[in-house]
Formats: structure tokens, C-alpha cells, sequence
């Protein structure tokens, strides 16, 4: 199997929503067009942060652009610096815009008119209080309910790193005495320790709840159920995240064959649990997890590349089809 055409670096520097009009107007044509006349560059930077699900997203851009003619680096960098990275020139796109966990990076940003928002990548994104399928059947379906089972529970609730975000909202849940929680503890620790005691309360058939998120490989691992959360504990919508594709303003008009590809980039919760799982939790190698899903999926490669051409114009779908035979 031929590799993508990819070039790593760790290092931060280098040489808007769908729907606005501008951007628009770029990704309305269909017609092939010659590459001199639709994109500038044939390079793309993206951020890639250390985490499994930006991961298997970057890849999948890598293996699709190579055969039509793009490079794909990649900046291993925070989100942080990767906003400021966007603002200053020195990248391109960021496949995990976390809102709103990166507000403060993502309003100063497009504060300064440097990104345009091209919508979530994912759809179903949530985050909250959670437990494993065998509880949720038992009739746990919102955090009112776990109150009435304390002692089930043993009146504690298991969560990631103290001084995070998550934690913070926890915390002063249980300090509220929100949902009646006000004599549970939060049990914190690095996300392997609290995903470790999930797998051995599910070894045992205990209840268990704990700070869940997806995409994640805990859903499909656990069957985990993120459950409503009405007074919105964390975050409206029952802790709805948007995770968004973000590309700098004056590449996305510069290049609106590339961007029309990555406006169109998007994939279910379930998918990406299913990613993160297979490269995460299954320790596959990358380019291998992502191979194995284009060449199973070629409805979804022709969803993504719909009205997009090669650099030099051509068949994008029969470009990349071809790749991934060799």
C-alpha cells in the first residue's frame, strides 16, 4: 500500500461558517476547472494536536489530497498555538474546533478576520455525566436520576485531570448541590485512570458514572450513554460541542477547490468513535486504519469530493480510487 504524501513537523511555524457570502460564492461552481485558475497553493498545513480523533481526520485529508495533487503538512501543536498560527500565516486548517472548550482562542481569532468557519466536521458531538449501555438499560437516563441511586453509584462520580475545564463544571456542580449531588465526590485523574475504572466497574457489572464525551472509543467499547443534562451542567443543549473545521480567510479564498473539499469533510459521531477505537484502543497503525475505511466507504469519498476536482482538473473520485488499489 502506497503511503500519503505527507511531510511531519513539530515545530509552530511555517515559511467563518458556511454560508457567508463570499466563501460561498467560491464553492457554488460544479465545472472542472484548470488548477492555475481555482487554487493558488498546492500545500496544505494543518493543525494536528495530539488527539486520536484530529488524528484519523488528518490522515484522511492526506490520503485523499496526495493523488490529486496536494501535499499535506501537519503542525503538532496545542490548539492554542495553533490559533495563533492560523492569525499570523504560518498554517492553513484546523479539523478540531472544539467549541466551547477553544472560545477564548476561536473569538480572537475570527475577532482579527483571520479564520473563516466552514461548520462542524462532526456531527452529534456531546459531552457530560455518563454511564456504561448495562445502566443506561436499567432506567439511568439523566443526571435527575442519579441522585435516587446513590448508593448504587456509592455517591461518587469519576472525571478527568483536576484544574480542567471538566473538572471546574463538576465541581461546581456538586458544590450547587445541582441534581442533589451536593455529598457525592468527584473522583479525578488523567483520562486512561478514569477510563480504567469504567472498565473494571463494567468487568463486574457495577454502576459506574463518569465524565463521558463523544467521539470517543469509550462509546462504542462501553456502550456509554451520555445522559440529559437539564440544567445543563455542562453546557446547553444537554452539553452539545461543535467541532469545527476552521480554515484561514485568505487561503480559503485563495483556494476554493481545497476548501470546497474540506466544507464538505464531515462525519457522524459513530464514525469517528469507530476511528478513534480502531487507531486508539486497537493500536492500529494510521494510514492503515484510514486506508481500510476509504476503500470500505466509497459513498462517503464521493460525498466529500462532490464537485471537486484534481489540481490539474480532473476526476478527483477516480484519482483517489486509484491510489487506494495500489
Amino acid at each position: 500500500m502506497k503511503r500519503p504524501l505527507t511531510c511531519l513537523t513539530s515545530s509552530p511555524l511555517r515559511g467563518t461558517r458556511r454560508g457567508l457570502l463570499t466563501l460561498g460564492a467560491l464553492l457554488l461552481s460544479t465545472a472542472p476547472l484548470a488548477a492555475s485558475a481555482q487554487d493558488t497553493d498546492d500545500a496544505l498545513t494543518l493543525i494536528v494536536p495530539p488527539w486520536p480523533g484530529v488524528s484519523v481526520k488528518s490522515e484522511i485529508v492526506a490520503q485523499i489530497l496526495a493523488p490529486m495533487g496536494y501535499d499535506v503538512e501537519r503542525q503538532e501543536v496545542s490548539s492554542t498555538v495553533g490559533y495563533n498560527t492560523l492569525t499570523t500565516g504560518d498554517s492553513d486548517a484546523f479539523l478540531a474546533g472544539w467549541l466551547p472548550a477553544q472560545k477564548d482562542s476561536y473569538d480572537a481569532a475570527m475577532a482579527a478576520g483571520a479564520i473563516t468557519d466552514l461548520g462542524n466536521n462532526v456531527t452529534g458531538a456531546r459531552m457530560g455525566f455518563a454511564v456504561p449501555g448495562y445502566v443506561y438499560d436499567a432506567g439511568i437516563h439523566s443526571a435527575a436520576d442519579l441522585a435516587a441511586h446513590a448508593d448504587e453509584f456509592d455517591e461518587t462520580i469519576y472525571s478527568i485531570e483536576s484544574g480542567s475545564t471538566i473538572s471546574d463544571m463538576l465541581n461546581g456542580a456538586i458544590d450547587d448541590d445541582v441534581y442533589g449531588l451536593g455529598d457525592w465526590d468527584a473522583m479525578e485523574s488523567s483520562t486512561p485512570g478514569m477510563l480504567s475504572e469504567v472498565r473494571a466497574a463494567e468487568r463486574e457489572q457495577r454502576w459506574i458514572a463518569f465524565y463521558g464525551w463523544t467521539p470517543h472509543w469509550m462509546v462504542p467499547e462501553f456502550d456509554t450513554h451520555i445522559l440529559e443534562d437539564p440544567e445543563s451542567v455542562f453546557g446547553p443543549d444537554n452539553g452539545a460541542s461543535d467541532v469545527k473545521t476552521v480554515v484561514r480567510t485568505a487561503y480559503a479564498e485563495a483556494n476554493p477547490n481545497l476548501t470546497r473539499f474540506l466544507d464538505q469533510l464531515v462525519f457522524s459521531s459513530d464514525e469517528q468513535s469507530a476511528f478513534i477505537l480502531d487507531y486508539s484502543l486497537n493500536e492500529r497503525d494510521l494510514d492503515e486504519v484510514v486506508h481500510d475505511w476509504l476503500v470500505a466507504h466509497p459513498e462517503r469519498l464521493a460525498e466529500f469530493l462532490a464537485g471537486v476536482t484534481t489540481r490539474d482538473g480532473e476526476d478527483a473520485v477516480a484519482a483517489v480510487n486509484a491510489s487506494l488499489q495500489d
